[in-house]
């Protein structure tokens, strides 16, 4: 997608073919910085403060991680090594763990020598796969956009709610929730995005938003508690979201608030999605509530926030009263009751077990 017309993926490998190549989005929305990774402990640094975070991210991030590993030694020691240090940096994105499994099935039975070529060229292919599950996941929801079009007076804008960030700088491109919003933007179709903050991190506000704003798309930032507010006043024509891991039963594991935004859809009749890229559907769980893993993060990320001041400083500072202590689960679970309907990279499912496997037959 486009930053000042300039067109980038969110990571690429340098020019001199093994350095990996990052967009820092820690420093987003006011700094655009690009780091370059030369060690496994570098991704997994970037994984696990969040430089690179979303799932699909997470798991092109992790391929990339095992191939620097392999530059440094290809030797059977430093793969297993490799996997257990990028294993342990964030637990709720399965794509994180099925990454690694595709990495050490492709490396594994190889001679060393064989290694670095093919874990880079692994880490390229997963993420050109990335891409590609991610424009047909546009594809297939783009007509839901188109819908609500026709609905529309001229003049009208769709309204589309999103929550946390869904869009390319989770994804290797496109993004989940953001790409039929930016194949309608680009095919001419007036469209209107409302992000929300997303606390505690406010990836709403600082990442899609700066992404939305960049590409072109008209959007307006609300604060969380807003969502329900407006889908009362008949202002939100349909909630798209992604998700960071989604059981074979159809419960949608995604950004803390998610399950608030479900819960006000369905109390109005809006219709709420969920952007699904098949490598985040676990199929060995069936009940998201009690077997998803929930991530706690550092309460700092509830009780500090990061801004840039009136003379153009990028400041931290504390929001809540000293000693009280803060709780930050990370993600909660929309159950499948809720969900309207699955955009995968094969069409829409019913969020059940039979909707999946019905576009997913090899998992019966």
């Amino acid at each position: 997608m486009n930053v000042d017309q300039t067109p980038y993926r969110t990571i690429w490998t340098a020019d001199d073919g093994w350095r990996v190549r990052i967009i820092d989005q820690t420093r987003l929305p006011h700094e655009f910085v690009v780091l370059d990774l030369e060690n496994v402990e570098q991704m997994a640094e970037a994984i696990q403060v969040m430089r690179v975070r979303g799932a699909p991210l997470i798991g092109a991030s992790t391929a990339y991680g095992v191939a620097l590993a392999m530059n440094v030694s290809p030797s059977d020691e430093n793969l297993a090594a490799a996997i257990e240090t990028l294993g342990r940096t964030r637990p709720t994105a399965v794509n994180l763990h099925w990454a690694l499994g595709d990495m050490k099935d492709c490396l594994a039975p190889l001679a060393p020598d064989q290694r670095v070529e093919a874990a880079y060229r692994r880490a390229a292919e997963i993420c050109d796969e990335d891409t590609e599950i991610n424009r047909r996941i546009g594809e297939y929801a783009l007509p839901l956009i188109e819908a609500a079009a026709r609905d529309k007076k001229p003049g009208e804008s769709v309204n589309v709610l999103t929550h946390c960030n869904a869009g390319w700088l989770a994804t290797v491109d496109w993004g989940t929730a953001t790409s039929p919003i930016y194949q309608a933007h680009d095919a001419g179709i007036s469209v209107h995005v409302w992000v929300d903050e997303t606390r505690p991190r406010n990836q709403g506000a600082s990442l899609t938003a700066w992404e939305l704003g960049h590409h072109g798309v008209p959007h307006t930032v609300i604060a969380d508690n807003a969502g329900g507010h407006l889908m009362q006043k008949g202002e939100i024509d349909l909630c798209i979201t992604g998700t960071d891991r989604t059981t074979a039963t159809g419960d949608v594991a995604n950004k803390i608030g998610t399950y608030l935004k479900a819960l006000a859809a369905h109390d109005n009749g809006v219709p709420f999605y969920v952007a699904l890229p098949s490598p985040t559907i676990d199929w060995t769980l069936r009940d998201g509530i009690a077997e998803i893993p929930i991530e706690e993060r550092a309460e700092s990320e509830v009780t500090e926030m990061t801004g840039r001041t009136a003379d153009g400083a990028v400041e931290t500072i504390r929001i809540v009263a000293d000693g009280s202590p803060a709780a930050n689960p990370a993600f909660d679970v929309t159950p499948a009751r809720l969900v309207t309907g699955l955009v995968t990279e094969r069409g829409i499912a019913e969020a059940s077990r039979e909707g999946l496997l019905e576009l997913f037959p090899e998992r019966r």
